[in-house]
């Protein structure tokens, strides 16, 4: 069950990194509940074995690319970041004393934490894009205008897939002229 968790991980980040075209830099937040993957209800069926092969399917990919990972945390931790220490700093956050547990964050966000290097926990993060293993709700940490993407890998397990990229906002009206590559 691991490899056929990794590999779809794998292949639906490697679909939304292409859609999404993020840069060097740029920040992937990642929510999972690993027990609707195993078609439970949320939280009762974490599971760190899961977690474990969606990171290592997902993780490799953004560490090529340079793109940072940033985990969300279930609501029992009011649907904190855990992310590195290096993204506090670029977005001007202050991180906040909290240690993720598979039942206290979620698996997936406790598999991040144990796992990057220099890891801390964020209240808010300004996300470049955005992957929902579940629904869980991932909304609250992208920029402003997502863009939802049409995945062709669209579920893992009994877990529905949905994903966004983010970009600037258009702004001037009707005569307004707007740079492609911002789109």
């Amino acid at each position: 069950m691991y490899e056929e968790i990794k590999e779809k991980a794998k292949e639906l980040v490697l679909e939304v990194l292409e859609q999404s075209a993020l840069k060097e830099g740029s920040v992937l937040v990642v929510g999972c509940s690993s027990s609707t993957l195993c078609g439970e209800g949320y939280g009762k069926a974490s599971s760190p074995d899961i977690a474990r092969a969606l990171f290592d399917g997902i993780y490799p990919e953004l560490q090529k690319r340079g793109i940072y990972l940033a985990a969300q945390c279930c609501e029992h931790l009011n649907r904190a970041i855990i992310t590195s220490r290096a993204v506090a700093e670029k977005q001007g956050r202050e991180p906040v004393n909290v240690v993720p547990q598979p039942k206290a964050g979620g698996s997936f966000a406790t598999v991040t934490y144990n796992s990057i290097n220099e890891p801390v926990a964020l209240e808010h993060i300004r996300a470049d894009a955005g992957i929902d293993i579940g629904g869980v709700l991932i909304g609250m940490h992208l920029k402003e205008v997502a863009v939802p993407l049409n995945l062709n890998n669209n579920m893992i397990g009994q877990a529905h897939i949905t994903a966004a990229r983010t970009r600037p906002k258009f702004i001037g009206g009707e005569r307004a002229h707007y740079n492609d590559d911002l789109k």
